[in-house]
């Protein structure tokens, strides 16, 4: 928890904060990070080659694009996210590579490692229900399957929503759980990694809607033609 600091130096803010138990880590953030960027490397080449080999029919560029994004979310959100759901007490003080990944994260927004209320909430929701939609919605669309669209429009609107309250509330508390204007920890942790969640699934929620018209105007053009015949 969060007190007056009179315990050993750490590089979260604020920074008058006492940490009990915090353990630093011993793997270096470039490390940390160069993991990270690899096992998403592998997961969007991954998906990649399968959106091609193993979907029921040909996709365009873009939608194998898609499927490599929620590949990823699936990933982020089932280990990652979920990591942090199941073991947000013990992080600080755990030196297991997700639990270091996350004190890193946290130098951006403490939040993480304070067992703040709101955090601790989204991330459970986030693992709990976008990261087995995410697994699905990629393999809707590999097989085709009529419900695709709307698995798409309604994880990317949950994402869309959670970052919105998650940008927001920092922001009401004067973003004091990060260094403001940090080159690494704040524009790169907090701000561009998050705003990608704001970013990508903003297109997906136009690209459903645009689905979801051009299907309902092609119902009900079909209706209007055979009411019509019927007179």
């Amino acid at each position: 928890m969060a007190s007056a600091n009179t315990g050993p130096s750490h590089p979260y803010w604020p920074q008058h904060m006492k940490l009990d138990h915090y353990v630093p880590n011993d793997l270096s953030s470039w490390y940390i990070v160069t993991v990270l960027f690899t096992v998403f490397g592998a997961l969007v080449a991954t998906m990649w080659l399968l959106s091609s080999r193993a979907s029921v029919v040909p996709l365009g560029t873009w939608r194998r694009l898609s499927l490599c994004w929620f590949a990823v979310c699936a990933f982020v959100h089932l280990v990652i996210e979920g990591w942090f759901a199941l073991y947000h007490e013990a992080i600080l003080g755990d030196q297991a590579f997700l639990s270091q990944l996350w004190k890193e994260y946290a130098k951006g927004d403490s939040r993480y490692i304070i067992d703040d209320n709101f955090t601790i909430c989204m991330e459970s929701v986030t693992a709990c229900m976008w990261g087995p939609l995410s697994l699905w919605v990629v393999i809707a669309f590999l097989r085709q399957q009529p419900s695709r669209y709307i698995l798409q429009f309604v994880i990317s609107l949950g994402q869309f929503y959670g970052d919105v309250l998650y940008f927001l509330t920092e922001y009401r508390d004067g973003f004091q759980h990060g260094e403001l204007g940090h080159p690494v920890y704040f524009w790169f942790y907090f701000f561009f990694m998050n705003a990608l969640w704001l970013v990508i699934p903003g297109v997906l929620i136009f690209d459903s809607m645009k689905q979801f018209y051009g299907a309902q105007s092609a119902l009900d053009t079909k209706v209007m033609k055979a009411k019509g015949k019927q007179n």
